[in-house]
């Protein structure tokens, strides 16, 4: 690849440090790279609504505003042309695989050498997929898990939204106010949720989800 081709990145981590390192890593393999930086989901929600043409985010699993894999989730709904490399302290092969399956084009671990970064960022640049090349992913999960993650890619950005929010156990008109839609919208969010995960309830459909989350959705919903 032409390290002197322009790209635009943003970079999505709540730790400045890691920010620091990441960014240190592109522009040193590509110099003239334009680089954007998020501390939390709504910063880089707000980013990828105000800037075009991102041709890559760079998006840790644990920050502000996202649970488990609901930032990733819903970036692949709302964004589908825009490639995600999950950077994730979390090396377990089952969350890569996670990953991968919710349509994540690379997981590149924390703990990886600078050189490690730079040769998984221009892999998908190039529009490859990458994953650490000495953790195996070949063994697949349960047949129930794999069902459920399918269930859960078919979700919309809005319904992602709202079982984070029922997680953290707000009630219709809560979930109305943050969203700015009325109680009968979040209704049909819900039941729509329900009836895609082939549950009965708001308890069972959070419950449902942390299943794959180990346990990083929070079992609060009313």
């Amino acid at each position: 690849m032409d390290t002197t081709t322009s790209f635009r990145l943003a970079i999505a981590d709540d730790h400045p440090l890691f920010r620091g390192a990441l960014r240190e890593a592109v522009l040193r393999q590509f110099p003239a790279v334009e680089l954007f930086e998020a501390g939390g989901f709504e910063d880089l929600q707000a980013l990828l609504e105000r800037e075009a043409d991102i041709d890559l985010v760079l998006l840790d699993l644990t920050m502000p505003g996202v649970r488990g894999f609901s930032g990733l989730m819903y970036l692949r709904a709302q964004y589908p042309g825009i490639p995600v490399v999950v950077v994730s302290a979390n090396e377990e092969a089952g969350v890569i695989r996670h990953c991968m399956e919710f349509g994540a084009s690379g997981f590149i671990p924390k703990t990886s050498a600078v050189d490690t970064m730079r040769e998984a960022v221009a892999a998908v640049l190039e529009g490859r997929v990458w994953t650490p090349p000495d953790i195996d992913l070949s063994t697949d999960g349960d047949r129930e898990t794999k069902a459920l993650v399918a269930r859960l890619a078919t979700l919309t950005p809005q319904q992602v939204r709202v079982l984070m929010m029922l997680s953290e156990g707000l009630l219709n008109k809560q979930i109305a106010y943050e969203l700015g839609v009325s109680e009968a919208t979040v209704k049909a969010h819900v039941s729509a949720i329900l009836q895609k995960l082939g549950v009965e309830s708001r308890t069972q459909a959070v419950i449902a989800a942390s299943k794959i989350e180990g346990g990083t959705w929070a079992q609060t919903a009313n």
